[in-house]
């Protein structure tokens, strides 16, 4: 039986200058997303083991993939979707502010290019953006658009 990979993660969002809600977004780090935009975006999120608990968790990769302390307080549960990968991602919204150039993403190794016995490092997330949730339904992968309705549904 195959084991179900999970992750945790944090949808920070704020008021935007028009009123509207804006969510905070990573661009997927590394060669094969470096010139996607379009479905190339993701909540910072990680992933964790089964016995650990899933909020702790969010806040754990919060800080490594922003490097930065989490904003605000009083998570919102989301709840959890099954990615097309097979991954369950289990998201909470939590509303505070940051400047998004501040944060900085850990990293992870890859050979590349493939083949060419070359490891370099890569951030996992490699820019950091405050979107509106019009723009955030074309940047997100997929898998996690649902969280945009989820969250307006608990902000009535």
């Amino acid at each position: 039986m195959a084991v179900t990979r999970r992750s945790a993660g944090v949808l920070l969002h704020r008021t935007g200058a028009d009123g509207g809600v804006e969510v905070l977004l990573g661009h997927m780090g590394g060669p094969f997303w470096a010139r996607k935009q379009e479905r190339a975006w993701s909540v910072p999120k990680g992933e964790h083991a089964p016995e650990e608990d899933s909020w702790a968790a969010a806040v754990r990769e919060w800080g490594e993939e922003t490097g930065l302390p989490l904003p605000g307080a009083d998570p919102v549960p989301l709840g959890s979707v099954l990615q097309s990968g097979g991954k369950e991602v289990t998201v909470w919204a939590v509303e505070g502010d940051l400047d998004s150039a501040a944060a900085v993403s850990n990293t992870f190794s890859l050979e590349w290019p493939r083949g060419s016995g070359r490891v370099q490092e890569f951030p996992e997330l490699d820019r950091f953006a405050w979107v509106d949730l019009d723009t955030a339904r074309d940047l997100l992968v997929a898998g996690q658009v649902p969280f945009l309705d989820r969250l307006l549904e608990s902000l009535g």
